[in-house]
């Protein structure tokens, strides 16, 4: 990375992430940031097949209970390059 490398992150993104107590500086690469977020909901959704398997909750409410996680993470919807302000996505490519 470059030691002069900022980037600049959309303000709706930054809000998404706050959401999972993801707080990037300006010098935090996107790509990280995406995989941690990733991360944290894979873990998520491994613990709630956890507790499925364990009977905590009956079948009919597991593919609800995948889709409320899903629904939590938008900001997974996005590619990395769209975390950050278009001027630095020109940058970058």
């Amino acid at each position: 990375m470059d030691d002069a490398e900022r980037f600049h992150y959309r303000p709706d993104v930054l809000e998404q992430l706050l959401r999972h107590g993801v707080r990037p500086t300006d010098r935090t690469r996107p790509g990280l940031v995406r995989d941690f977020v990733r991360d944290l909901y894979k873990y998520e959704i491994r613990r709630l097949r956890e507790r499925y398997l364990r009977r905590d909750f009956p079948k009919t409410e597991y593919a609800g209970r995948v889709d409320a996680l899903r629904q939590r993470y938008p900001v997974l919807a996005l590619h990395a390059r769209e975390f950050v302000d278009d001027l630095d996505r020109a940058c970058d490519e």
